[in-house]
């Protein structure tokens, strides 16, 4: 057994760090003798070297996609090929009883493609088995048995296992193992194409330029040059704005928390997405370097369906989060002011339907902080009479509801705001009053995906601003010159009245810090938090389910983090979930952990405005005299 001179650079070149591909393969070599005799077997014959694909990294440089080396089995014909069809199949069934015993485990082959390889490509080894594990290598190479090759490859690796699957997608062996003739400048072996993610939507950037490899015969079919002519150049990397650390934490608590949802993590001064999680998750390793009919059919048959990204392809029914939006069109128009009182009763009726509030009884007059606080339905049904169904709609889009964020990931739901249009064009009416009831707490047609309602919660905890959501920040070549970059932008602007800026927060705040609010889960010692939860139903009889949220933003007066955490029960359980006990939790864990890092950085802030204005205070002091020196 040996390893092949090019695949042996090839491992002492992928070792390096970063993977600079070059080549060290000195020119000439054997040459051929001129021959009278017509040379069947003799010539040169040109490979492509397939490329390293660039590493997907985390806002940090941790590598979230990366390559890796990989060694295949190879079958190694002796030369000249001078075998029969039944010295063939007596060749490779003896190496593959060999091979079995050091594997222990059984080679699928059969004659027929044995012989179809050795006469179409025999100088070229015939992979029997992929991918091998480290303790298979160290078997072969202990034993070292005649008439093997170990080829090393590249195989693409996912050093987190699931984390951010969802994200990085996966990447799928670009086509089979050739066996018809030697075509030019055909791969060496099978390259590699993104699949899903952001595998596939930087497929271009990740795939590197091939290499050139020169494979030269004599007239007996003998090796007698190998050259690597031209180094393949490995593909760019791309930076994306995920924090590796927040990503963990979010799909723990995902994990502990439910069995289906999402949490979306964005810094709101820019718009990049810190974490992005969907629950349940997959392995991408799974695929690599092939996933079988029989795995993938259980990914795709599983009821919690784990290859689904709920964070940005799925869009739920909002809930009450929606009021946050609602309020802040009724009081930024000037519809209503902050300091508007509306009773809050436990039922109302419209249109000639009844319409409740979440909890009996009369809960008196309230203002909107108030009304937020204690996410009074009754309350926000005659506003959203009030204001109407445009102006909801508009300052919907204003924060980036019923819309895609333009994320590079494929299949982003654009969720639902309804107007008039939407109406006559699925229900075939205007809205009428009991559809403006619904819009007005986030149910009826309204739906929102965890992303737009995380970027939306950012709009208001830094003051109006709704920046495009950024998931990667750079392309980038392998000497880390920058390719592409995606710089801040925004999308709009909403110039929030100070009173009704205030009035927001204040209410927000209550959700989590008041007696009266529905979040008090969510209070974290060190880190005020400003949220508000949603309960909301969808799906017909038995199949209904419901979505909880909880979405907001901390620390409430310099937020850095804004979020949306959302819970789908199941159809049979759909009664027992509520924003403020299944979605709550799930963000308060993530919190109290970013709590540490924001009391640290709170404290030393303080520690050094203190010594500040110590400095400043105190006078200089006088300069002492030394005393003189005795004469010795």
């Amino acid at each position: 057994m040996r390893l092949l001179p090019f695949f042996a650079l090839t491992a002492v070149l992928l070792a390096q760090e970063p993977p600079r591909i070059a080549s060290s393969s000195k020119p000439g070599g054997p040459k051929l003798v001129p021959s009278w005799e017509t040379q069947v077997q003799a010539g040169t014959t040109i490979l492509a070297i397939p490329p390293p694909r660039g590493q997907i990294v985390d806002r940090a440089g941790q590598p979230l996609a990366q390559t890796r080396l990989s060694y295949n089995l190879c079958i190694q014909f002796p030369s000249p090929l001078s075998f029969t069809d039944a010295e063939v199949r007596t060749f490779v069934e003896r190496r593959i009883a060999v091979a079995e015993g050091l594997l222990a485990h059984p080679i699928a082959w059969t004659p027929e493609q044995a012989l179809k390889h050795y006469k179409n490509r025999g100088i070229l080894p015939m992979v029997v088995a992929l991918d091998l594990k480290q303790s298979e290598i160290e078997a072969f190479k202990k034993v070292n048995p005649e008439g093997f090759a170990l080829q090393p490859t590249y195989q693409r690796h996912y050093p987190n296992g699931r984390m951010a699957a969802h994200i990085v997608g996966y990447a799928g062996r670009s086509g089979r193992l050739l066996d018809g003739p030697i075509q030019a400048n055909e791969p060496m072996w099978p390259g590699a194409e993104g699949r899903a993610g952001l595998e596939q939507s930087f497929d271009d950037q990740l795939q590197g330029r091939a290499g050139q490899y020169h494979l030269t015969t004599d007239a007996t079919g003998r090796r007698v040059s190998e050259q690597v002519m031209a180094p393949p150049q490995p593909g760019y990397n791309v930076v994306t704005t995920i924090d590796s650390r927040i990503q963990k934490l979010c799909e723990q608590a995902l994990e502990r928390g439910c069995k289906r949802g999402a949490m979306v993590v964005v810094d709101p001064n820019n718009g990049d997405i810190l974490a992005m999680a969907s629950w349940p998750a997959f392995n991408p390793n799974s695929f690599i370097p092939f996933i079988s009919t029989e795995d993938f059919k259980a990914l795709q048959d599983d009821p919690n369906n784990p290859l689904f990204p709920r964070s940005y392809q799925a869009a739920y029914p909002p809930g009450s989060v929606f009021k946050v939006i609602v309020g802040a069109a009724a009081m930024q128009s000037g519809k209503v002011d902050p300091g508007d009182e509306f009773s809050c009763p436990g039922a109302l009726k419209i249109g000639g339907l009844t319409f409740n509030n979440w909890k009996r009884g009369h809960a008196g007059s309230l203002n909107f902080a108030d009304a937020l606080t204690q996410s009074c339905n009754t309350w926000f049904y005659q506003v959203g009479m009030k204001i109407g169904s445009k102006i909801m709609a508009d300052y919907s889009q204003r924060f980036g509801l019923g819309q895609r964020t333009g994320i590079p990931l494929g299949a982003e739901s654009a969720g639902v705001i309804p107007n008039d249009e939407y109406m006559k064009r699925v229900h075939k009416r205007i809205m009428a009053g009991g559809d403006l009831a619904n819009f007005s707490i986030g149910q009826g047609d309204v739906t929102t995906t965890p992303l737009q309602m995380a970027m939306a919660m950012g709009a208001v905890g830094n003051g109006g601003t709704l920046y495009a959501a950024r998931l990667v920040n750079q392309v980038q070549s392998i000497d880390g010159q920058i390719v592409t970059a995606y710089d801040v932008r925004a999308r709009s602007q909403i110039d929030f009245e100070k009173e009704v800026l205030a009035a927001l927060k204040r209410g927000m705040t209550g959700v989590v810090e008041s007696r009266a609010g529905t979040a008090p889960v969510a209070r974290i010692s060190g880190l005020p938090v400003a949220g508000k939860t949603g309960t909301a139903q969808w799906g017909a009889g038995k199949k209904e389910r419901t979505a909880a949220w909880f979405a907001g933003f901390a620390p409430v007066d310099k937020p850095k983090y804004s979020f949306a955490a959302l819970y789908e029960s199941d159809a049979r359980n759909a009664s027992d979930a509520h924003g403020g006990t299944s979605a709550a939790p799930m963000i308060a864990r993530v919190l109290r952990e970013l709590a540490k890092d924001e009391i640290a950085a709170r404290a030393l802030d303080k520690k050094s405005k203190t010594k500040k204005k110590k400095d400043e205070d105190e006078p200089d002091a006088e300069p002492k005299e030394k005393p003189a020196k005795k004469d010795e």
